[in-house]
């Protein structure tokens, strides 16, 4: 009679099938959120994105001197310097071609009808190229200079800096005129700036 007993409580303990789901009490649980968290939350491993791994061509790291050449390159005196030698030679060029197509260059206001020498010619072309070249040199490093300050203070490189810019540089102009003239030189440098700012963006 007891071992019949035995029997049946030692077949009552067993699963009675394939698909009994009684979990062992020895057994641990899953933590979905802990799974989660490895694979899409903070704890998930970052890949280093190698470019020989990924198919492109694998870059070298800098050296001290790339860096510290490119830290120069990105300074504002830098900006301000190629763009005052930038607007030299641009300002040149104009000048020299205003003068080419101007009739009256060489001709001496006091007589007229004398026909200018090639020399003359030569010369007031000269100094109107150097002229010319002196204010956009000026201009452009203001413009330059100004336009870096700026976008260092706020941190964002948008049409904005251009815009204040040029109301800056355009104003500093005018300003030697008068008010007026310096208001108008900032509104109208900003409008201009701006609309460059657009066509190029």
């Amino acid at each position: 009679m007891a071992a019949s007993t035995g029997a049946a409580d030692a077949a009552g303990s067993e699963p009675t099938g394939p698909g009994s789901s009684v979990p062992s009490m020895g057994s641990p649980t899953i933590q979905y959120s802990l799974v989660l968290e490895h694979l899409i939350g903070e704890k998930r491993p970052v890949k280093e994105l190698n470019p020989a791994v990924m198919g492109g061509l694998p870059v070298p790291p800098k050296s001290e001197e790339q860096k510290m050449i490119e830290r120069g390159m990105e300074s504002c005196a830098f900006k301000a310097v190629l763009a005052c030698v930038g607007g030299f030679v641009l300002g040149g060029a104009f000048g020299v071609f205003t003068a080419g197509i101007d009739t009256n260059v060489g001709f001496d206001p006091k007589d007229p009808l004398r026909t200018p020498t090639a020399r003359e010619v030569l010369k007031d072309m000269g100094q109107r190229g150097m002229s010319y070249a002196k204010n956009f040199a000026i201009v452009g490093a203001m413009f330059s200079c100004t336009e870096c300050i700026i976008e260092s203070h706020r941190g964002k490189s948008d049409w904005k800096n251009a815009v204040y810019s040029g109301c800056v540089t355009g104003g500093a102009i005018g300003f030697r005129a008068g008010l007026k003239a310096g208001v108008l030189g900032c509104g109208g440098f900003a409008a201009f700036s701006a609309a460059i700012e657009y066509y190029l963006r």
